[in-house]
This record gives C-alpha cells, sequence and structure tokens, in this order.
C-alpha cells in the first residue's frame, strides 16, 4: 500500500547508490540512529517502500540488462556496498539527444538497441516518480523526460542543473496536471556546497565578516567529466548562487568544477577558501580539504526527495514543491538558507506548508 513506484533515468554513479542504498536500508528501524541515513521515516514512508519499476539508458554495456546488474556496469565506478538481487526490470534504450557528447563518448559506447516509446514504458510500469539522473548539461535530454513524465502523469524530480522546477513555465505545466515536481541540481549528503553554506552560516552567526571565498571541486566520475568540459559556466553560476544564499550581503564568491582528474574514479576533492574579519578587524583565513565518494553522497537526499514527492501526490499537490526542492537541491524555485529549508520541510511534512 505504502510503495513508491520510481524510473531512472540515467543509470550511472548516483543511480547505482541510490538502488544499493534501498536494499542496504531496506530493514532499518523507524526510531534508529542510522549511519549515513538523515530519515528512516520520511513523510510516513519507509526506504523499503521505494520500489523501481522502470529504467532508461543509452550505454550498450546497461541496455538489455537487469537493473541490478546494469548499476555495476562500466563506465559506473562506484563503489560497491550492498548486493542488489535480481530487480525483473530491464534497462530500456531511451533517447540519446544531447546526453551524450563527444568527451563522454570516449568512455560511453552508445546501444545499437532500438529506442522504446518512453511515455507508454512508463504508463506499462505503473511508475509514478520519474527520476532524471543524466549529466547534467543534457538540455533537450531533460526536457524531453519532463514531456514524458507530464504525459504518463508522473512526479519528475530533476536532479541535473538545467532549470525544470525554476522555470515557471515547466512548473505551470505540472501545476495544471496536479502532478509534483522538484529540482534543480541535487546537493549532496555532504557535499562541497552543503559544507560551503554551513560554514559560511557559521561565520555570519559568530559576527565574522565574509571579504571573499571560493571551492574547487575536482572528480573523476562521468559527472566530473560533463561539469568540468561540458557545462562547467552552468555549473560554476549554480554553485556560487547556491552558496551566496547564506551570505546576507554581497562579497566576492567563486564555487565550481575545476578539473576532471580520471585516476579519482568515483572521488571528489574539495578546496574551500574564506577570508574575512572578526572582533576588531582581525584577519582570519579558513583553508580546508575534504575527500568524499561522490555517488553515496546522494543516496540519502534522493531518498528524501522520492518519499517528499510521494506525499505530495497522496495530498494533490502538482507544481514545483518550494520546500522539498530547497531542501535538496542547489537551485531551487524558491531560495533561502539552508536552515529555513529544513524548517519548510517539517512544516511541509505536517501539512503546514502546501508546497
Amino acid at each position: 500500500m505504502n510503495s513508491i513506484k520510481v524510473a531512472l533515468v540515467g543509470i550511472g554513479n548516483c543511480a547505482s547508490a541510490l538502488v544499493q542504498g534501498v536494499e542496504y536500508y531496506k530493514d532499518a528501524k523507524m526510531n534508529d540512529d542510522v549511519i549515513g541515513l538523515s530519515h528512516p521515516d520520511f513523510a510516513g514512508y519507509h526506504v523499503s517502500d521505494i520500489e523501481f519499476v522502470a529504467a532508461f539508458d543509452v550505454a550498450e554495456s546497461k541496455v538489455g540488462k537487469d537493473l541490478a546488474d546494469a548499476i555495476f556496469a562500466e563506465p559506473n565506478n562506484v563503489m560497491r556496498f550492498a548486493d542488489v538481487p535480481k530487480t525483473g526490470v530491464t534497462v530500456l534504450r531511451g533517447p540519446v539527444l544531447d546526453g551524450v557528447d563527444d568527451l563522454l563518448k570516449a568512455i560511453v559506447k552508445i546501444s545499437d538497441e532500438p529506442e522504446v516509446d518512453v511515455v507508454q514504458a512508463l504508463k506499462d510500469s505503473g511508475a509514478e516518480i520519474v527520476l532524471n539522473l543524466i549529466p547534467g548539461s543534457s538540455e533537450k535530454a531533460t526536457a524531453f523526460y519532463a514531456q514524458a513524465a507530464l504525459e504518463a502523469g508522473c512526479a519528475f524530480v530533476n536532479a541535473t542543473p538545467i532549470p525544470v522546477a525554476s522555470d515557471v513555465e515547466w512548473a505551470k505545466k505540472f501545476e495544471e496536471r496536479g502532478l509534483p515536481l522538484v529540482g534543480d541540481d541535487l546537493q549532496d549528503q555532504l557535499g562541497s556546497t552543503i559544507l560551503h553554506r554551513n560554514l559560511l552560516q557559521l561565520l555570519v552567526a559568530r559576527g565574522v565578516r565574509v571579504e571573499k571565498s571560493y571551492q574547487l571541486d575536482v572528480g573523476g566520475g562521468a559527472e566530473s567529466l560533463d561539469s568540468h568540459y561540458r557545462g562547467r559556466m552552468r555549473k560554476r553560476e549554480v554553485k556560487t548562487r547556491a552558496i551566496g544564499q547564506d551570505l546576507p550581503y554581497e562579497a566576492p564568491l567563486v564555487a565550481g568544477s575545476s578539473d576532471y582528474v580520471p585516476f579519482l574514479k568515483n572521488g571528489r576533492e574539495s578546496y574551500f577558501y574564506v577570508r574575512g574579519k572578526q572582533f576588531g578587524g582581525a584577519p582570519v583565513v579558513i583553508d580546508i580539504r575534504m575527500e568524499v565518494t561522490d555517488g553515496p553522497n546522494a543516496g540519502p537526499i534522493l531518498l528524501d526527495v522520492i518519499r517528499g514527492a510521494k506525499l505530495a501526490l497522496k495530498r494533490g499537490i502538482g507544481g514545483a514543491l518550494e520546500s522539498i526542492s530547497a531542501y535538496g537541491f542547489k537551485m531551487p524555485p524558491k531560495s533561502t538558507t539552508m536552515y529555513k529549508a529544513e524548517r519548510w520541510v517539517e512544516e511541509f511534512l505536517l501539512g503546514k506548508r502546501r508546497s
């Protein structure tokens, strides 16, 4: 009865970590303090309520395989932390459009299987939510799957920095159909952006005047390749705007992907610099390095977002979800500080906030 039927678009490292996570945490107790999982219970739904019913990709190594096998197929290189049993879901061949550019073709061989009718496949699967996890620069492909979700009567979660939830026209279309829309650009559990935002909020709260700050990321996964070469300036703009939400005044800020390092695989290294003034005008400089594994970093946020979208479906709420989007994404339809976003989510779960 509580089943949340999800269709995955793009079976990359994030999708792999998500599918593994559902298996790994399926027996987590609702009231337990579970390592790595923020909310065993979210919106009244457990992790085990999530069911993957459809999957789409274009890579020869994944199309035609059971989802349980495709999540570990090359070029995926995420850590393996759960043994996923056969799902009975075969990865279907979606359209390429602009999902794989010339650079990505160096590591992704396109399947020669015929494209499926995505809308019909979504309807046949009974999917309620379409989760878009394709490379972040794929404008045409993102628009295609957003439209397919609309036509199939599904909620749409956009993890890419392509404006969908933050786009007025898309939000209006989903509102008219009574379908939830969530995004844009997923914010990791403990990624560079969320750490940077927390750091800036701490300094502001303690009376430190931030004068300038930067955040530079390097990584080795396919998303890092796309972010550095094809979507570098878009990603920089989105990340810079995101960290600026937590600073109540103007200051020079830069945040973005600075390089692609293949041998890092699914690892990501981030470097932070903050310069400011404290009591009496005394200078303060903060210099930090952080190292994380990229795929699993997305897992807990995706689990929460999926369950939040399901709650909106249950309540008959359509259009862009401001609370869930601000909580889990860098470019939400309505920007706010991190702490306000968390409060908005609590209000939404309690029914005190409509979206």
